[in-house]
């Protein structure tokens, strides 16, 4: 039988659910997933390996109006994923409305496979998502459309079934044993900014960003330190708590969340300080890993 192998690329506005979906086909937690939208600021990869398929996934950040040079960076992520796709997953929430016409273009160009992916069928009212296949449908040139629930399971097999038909037969990309593009410290990271998501209000998450410092590996133990970056004086004091007591929470519950994930003890170390207007600084953005 010949071996198939391929990207698969997500696309969809934030928090339409896309790293849900990534965690699902994947079968394990690779992206965070969190209620709040621009969760995913990287493009993540996901290998997936069989006995004669490999599918590379990516999620990407979500599709967004730029305010900030990070914004732009995050769509440039999103828009380089046309690009070198041999299927895109485009994800569309139930109700939802006011599509990216510029995206859908370059997506109908790019001549891509589309699986256009109605997401949340399970909790929608009646009619809504018969309304909202009439509006998004027509608008791709190239696509299947199917009904999800990415967080309860419904038709990922199917979505599963309908990309491994659809991939172009090819060698693996990568080895066999694995599972994303990103190292180990990313997903720390990665695991730290989730929980401040959750943790903290509004204004605060979207202002943040992290750097892991160290990460040193001993026979019981990886200790690990990690600076925040916030915006201003104030949302620093806002992540610090009282006393120092909401920080403390943050470390104890993300180090929760990294022992499970390495699989040995953890020491955590957070600290916290200023960098302003680092979202509009090439400099800072290239320092924490994002392409202009």
């Amino acid at each position: 039988m010949a071996h198939k192998a391929g990207f698969v690329n997500i696309l969809g506005n934030p928090n339409v659910g896309k790293s849900t979906l990534l965690n699902a086909l994947m079968g394990e937690k690779i992206s965070s997933v969190t209620r709040k939208a621009q969760t995913t600021r990287h493009r993540i990869m996901g290998i997936m390996t069989g006995d004669d398929y490999q599918i590379v996934y990516s999620d990407t950040p979500g599709l967004l109006k730029p305010h900030y040079r990070l914004h732009k960076a995050m769509m440039n992520a999103a828009l380089g994923a046309i690009e070198d796709a041999d299927v895109i997953l485009y994800l569309v929430e139930a109700g939802e409305k006011n599509p990216d016409l510029e995206v859908i273009n370059k997506i109908n160009e790019s001549q891509v496979p589309v699986l256009l992916l109605f997401n949340k069928v399970d909790t929608a009212a009646e009619g809504v998502m018969e309304e909202t296949k009439a509006l998004w449908f027509p608008l791709f040139t190239k696509a299947e459309a199917l009904p999800l629930s990415a967080l309860h399971g419904l038709n990922v097999r199917l979505v599963f079934d309908k990309i491994l038909e659809t991939l172009p037969e090819h060698e693996p990309y990568y080895p066999d044993d694995q599972i994303s593009d990103k190292p180990e410290r990313f997903f720390v990271a990665e695991m730290i900014r989730e929980r401040i998501l959750l943790q903290y209000k509004d204004e605060v998450p979207y202002s943040v960003e992290l750097e892991v410092t160290s990460f040193k590996e001993d026979v019981d133990i990886t200790r690990i330190e990690v600076t925040i970056y916030v915006a201003r004086e104030s949302q620093k004091a806002i992540i610090l708590g009282n006393k120092g007591t909401a920080i403390k929470n943050l470390g104890i519950e993300s180090r929760k969340l990294i022992e499970r994930f390495l699989e040995t003890h953890v020491f955590l170390g957070l600290t916290v300080k200023v960098s302003k207007d680092w979202r509009d600084s090439e400099q800072a953005l290239k320092q924490f890993g994002y392409e202009s």
